[in-house]
This record gives C-alpha cells, sequence and structure tokens, in this order.
C-alpha cells in the first residue's frame, strides 16, 4: 500500500512540477509572476481541446505549451515593456486565464451537442503508462520509476534541463545575473529585457503543459471547468520550498503530491476525520511553508534581489 501512495503522488505532483518550474525561470529572470493558476489553465483548456480535435498528444503538448506562451506574454509585455506591477498583473493574469479557460470550455461544450467533452480513445491511449521492458518488471523498482505516462518524465526532463542551464550555461548565468541585479547586467552588456522575455515566455509555457495534465489526466479525459484547481497557487509556494532550484523543485513537487492523495490512504478508524481537512491540507503546508521561510533568511537560498522590482533601463 505504501508503494501505491508513492506512486499516487508522483502523479499528483506532476502537474505543480510544470508550474514551479516555470515560475522559478520567471523568478530567476526578476519577475514574480502570481499568474501561475492562470497560464495553467489556459494550457489546460488548450491541450484538452487540441488534443480533442486532433488525436494527437503531441499536438497537445504543443498547443498547451503555446496556450500558456500566451498568457505569459501578456504578462510580459504589461510589467517588461510598459512596467505594470508585477503582483497586480500576474493576479489579473490568474482571473483572465481561468474565466477564458472555463468560457472556451463551456463554448465548446455546448456546440459539440453531447452532455460532456471525452478525449478520443486514440489519445486516451497515448497517455496510458509507458512500459519499459526488463525495467517494468523489476519488483518495486520498476513500479516507482519506470510505469508513468509521458507527462512525468517530460517534467523531470524539463527540470533537469533547467537546472543545467540555470547553472551550467552562460545565458542561464546572464539571467541569474539579471534577477540579482538588472542594472549591473546592463552594464555588461548582458541584454536584459531580451532575456527577461524569453524567459519569462518559456516559463509560461511549461506552466501551460502542466494545465494540460490537469485536464487530461487528473479529471480522467473528460473536460472539466477549473480543472487546474488551485494547483497553480500552490506551485508559486513550491519555488520557495525547493530553493529556486528546478532539481528540488522534483522532490517538493512530489511531496505536496503526496499531501494532495493523502486521505486516500488513511486507514479508517473509529475517528474519522473529514475529508474536507485533507483537501485544504496542501493550502496549509503552502502557509507554513512560506511562514518558515520568512522567518528563516538565509541569503544563499533567497528569492533573487530584483524579483518583484520592474527594471527602467534610464534609472540605472
Amino acid at each position: 500500500m505504501f508503494i501505491n501512495f508513492l506512486i499516487a503522488a508522483v502523479f499528483a505532483g506532476t502537474p505543480l512540477l510544470f508550474g514551479t518550474l516555470g515560475e522559478i525561470l520567471n523568478e530567476k529572470s526578476g519577475h514574480l509572476n502570481l499568474g501561475v493558476e492562470g497560464m495553467m489553465a489556459m494550457g489546460a483548456c488548450a491541450g484538452f481541446m487540441a488534443g480533442f480535435l486532433s488525436d494527437s498528444l503531441i499536438i497537445a503538448i504543443i498547443a498547451a505549451f503555446l496556450a500558456g506562451l500566451f498568457g505569459a506574454l501578456i504578462y510580459a509585455v504589461l510589467t517588461i515593456t510598459f512596467l505594470a506591477n508585477q503582483n497586480v498583473t500576474g493576479l489579473t493574469l490568474s482571473i483572465f486565464g481561468v474565466g477564458l479557460s472555463n468560457f472556451v470550455g463551456e463554448y465548446m461544450l455546448t456546440n459539440s451537442h453531447t452532455t460532456s467533452l471525452k478525449l478520443p480513445a486514440q489519445i486516451t491511449a497515448q497517455l496510458s503508462n509507458i512500459n519499459i521492458t526488463g525495467l517494468s518488471e523489476i519488483p518495486v523498482i520498476g513500479s516507482l520509476f519506470f510505469q508513468y505516462n509521458p507527462f512525468v518524465y517530460l517534467g523531470i526532463v524539463i527540470a533537469i534541463i533547467c537546472g543545467y542551464y540555470l547553472n551550467h550555461t552562460k545565458i542561464g548565468l546572464n539571467l541569474r545575473a539579471v534577477g540579482e541585479n538588472p542594472g549591473a547586467a546592463d552594464a555588461t552588456g548582458i541584454k536584459v529585457t531580451k532575456l527577461k522575455y524569453i524567459n519569462v515566455l518559456v516559463g509560461g509555457g511549461i506552466c501551460g503543459i502542466g494545465g494540460a495534465y490537469c485536464s487530461m489526466i487528473i479529471n480522467g479525459g473528460v473536460w472539466m471547468s477549473n480543472s487546474v484547481n488551485g494547483l497553480g497557487w500552490i506551485s508559486v509556494a513550491l519555488v520557495i520550498f525547493a530553493v529556486w532550484s528546478p532539481i528540488k523543485a522534483i522532490f517538493g513537487s512530489f511531496i505536496f503530491g503526496a499531501f494532495n492523495v493523502l486521505k486516500y490512504y488513511i486507514p479508517k478508524t473509529y475517528f474519522t476525520i473529514p475529508n474536507a481537512f485533507y483537501d485544504m491540507l496542501p493550502f496549509i503546508i503552502t502557509a507554513l511553508v512560506l511562514v518558515v521561510t520568512s522567518i528563516r533568511k538565509s541569503k544563499e537560498n533567497s528569492q533573487p534581489a530584483s524579483c518583484g522590482v520592474n527594471y527602467f533601463r534610464e534609472e540605472r
């Protein structure tokens, strides 16, 4: 039963991983983007509808990425070019993204003349768990590491790439310099605005893929409104929990995924805890993480110095 719990935690934590990775790229560029929920919602809608119409998982993932990127583009233009308040813009993006997703989903459902939108069998088969010959049959290890759907492996690969990019490439190190002090980075010849745009957009696209996971996997291939259901907000807090490290985000997302599925694995006793308590548990843990990290400030594991502050070149 414990092995099944760990496997379920991985499945539940995967959308959080995508949202966290996208937000890490945003914050490393100096932008606190609170619109993760909205970008994930837009990706959820675009990914599901693209899969519904095309029967192709690859097209669905690309559509989800582009939808998240579109949401991030709105945010980038407002905050990077027009220097709008990052917090207000992010919150607005969340409301806009969720509303747009629900509107498009309702429109598609109304015009389909059916009671529900369900992914075709062809794409459902592509979403099934991958069995790696020889490795999947290994007792315990096989089921723990080699029997997941494509989204899980894609999320881990993206996390590894992001970790290498931020820590071992010239562009990644330049991005970190921009996040710490964009004025100093600009003075050394780094293209600050270009780097900000690229990473905010790519981060938004990654968030969009996480949204597609929610609508296509968590909801069982049936379209539902509000499919992201607050996971974007948890992802924002997970960035702090993972201390802005893509690799640590893998473990952090799976830990929070465990809290999401805990209610299904707690033995029933004479004293039964209402399911509502388990539903709010991830958000309680999120609040505690924010409180603890605000008390225990560490320069090494802290938010990029310029995060949340717009950069105006003429002021440097």
